[in-house]
């Protein structure tokens, strides 16, 4: 069996890594990696530390317009699909690389392979809805991270080949949460375990919005607790077009971003998470992590029917009475067994 994989930022590089090791036991994986984000901490050191094989191909697609960067991957990808031949063409969420990716395998007549299918939410304003929508419509395999995404599928008269193999997110976390425990970042930055809240900020449904991002400080100044805040370069050169001043927060501990063994030691540890990040939700359930989520909505509805998130948006009340409030879940095992990675491997060997 032989897989082209297609990925195009480092946050799929880590998803895809326990399918990779899964698939290169007995058969061969050809990886793409289309260039769609330039990130510089990914590096050889990126793929040695967290045992991730490197890219076959780098097409360096680079930032654009969604249409001309889907439409120069659509080019690019075609190419080597029609060079390497595979048996399947495995895409993963919902970026720009995979709608591209499941585009020119089906146009090629080769059977996409769509992990994370049958996630919504709901709003078509977000090049991510657009994206998982058409990618389930073309995809012949759907492996779904959990029953609601399930669900959606069968909404959409989708039923064919569905499956709830669990989040291959879930498999990556408990894998690198032991390589994490080595992580000398709250020793760098004088701090104790269960000692502070994390912040992570960087959507542009909330950066975008100076009104927003001024609520949102405005509840930090009244959250009683040291708040870690790795800062996102893009939302720092919001602040301070806004001319939001972040050393006027009394309790604030702004640091350099971090890479992500230290983001995931940073979250273990931490007694709750503030967040616009959809991965760092789930990462927070993953690790029992109280989860306060600066949006108005999710596509991971599981953390929060479990209660182990809350949406506040940019609500300064709303964010400062989730920040002080005691969280009561069970984190009930709604995305798997940990093993999501052997399931879809097992499934395509049928």
């Amino acid at each position: 069996m032989k897989i082209l994989t297609i990925l195009g930022a480092r946050p799929q590089f880590i998803k895809a890594a326990p399918v990779s090791r899964e698939i290169r036991k007995q058969h061969t994986e050809v990886i793409v990696h289309t260039g769609q984000h330039y990130d510089q901490n990914m590096s050889d050191i990126f793929f040695e530390e967290l045992n991730i094989p490197k890219p076959d191909y780098l097409l360096a697609v680079g930032s654009g317009s969604h249409g001309l960067q889907t439409g120069n991957m659509l080019i690019k990808i075609e190419e080597v699909i029609q060079k390497e031949n595979p048996d399947y063409v495995l895409v993963y969420g919902d970026t720009n690389s995979t709608l591209a990716g499941a585009l020119a395998a089906a146009k090629l007549h080769i059977p996409v392979v769509h992990i994370e299918a049958g996630l919504r939410s709901f709003n078509k304003k977000m090049p991510e809805e657009v994206n998982r929508i058409l990618t389930d419509n073309v995809s012949e395999f759907l492996f779904c991270p959990t029953d609601t995404a399930v669900q959606n599928l069968k909404n959409e008269n989708i039923t064919k080949n569905v499956i709830n193999v669990g989040d291959v997110m879930y498999d990556a976390v408990m894998y690198n949460t032991k390589l994490a425990k080595d992580s000398k970042v709250l020793e760098k930055h004088g701090l104790e375990s269960k000692g502070y809240h994390l912040v992570t900020l960087h959507r542009a449904e909330n950066t975008d919005f100076p009104e927003k991002m001024n609520s949102i400080i405005e509840a930090f100044k009244q959250i009683d607790k040291t708040l870690v805040w790795p800062i996102h370069p893009r939302t720092k050169h919001k602040l301070e077009d806004y001319g939001i001043n972040l050393k006027n927060v009394p309790n604030l501990k702004v640091i350099e971003p971090v890479g992500y063994l230290d983001m995931l030691s940073l979250e273990s540890e931490a007694e709750k998470i503030l967040t616009d990040s959809g991965g760092v939700q789930k990462e927070a359930y993953f690790l029992k992590i109280p989860c306060v989520t600066l949006r108005e909505e999710t596509e991971w509805v599981e953390t929060v029917a479990n209660k182990g998130n809350v949406l506040v948006g940019s609500d300064t009340e709303k964010i400062v009475a989730a920040a002080n409030s005691e969280f009561v879940s069970d984190y009930d095992k709604v995305f798997g067994d940990g093993n999501s990675a052997a399931h879809i491997v097992e499934y395509l060997e049928k």
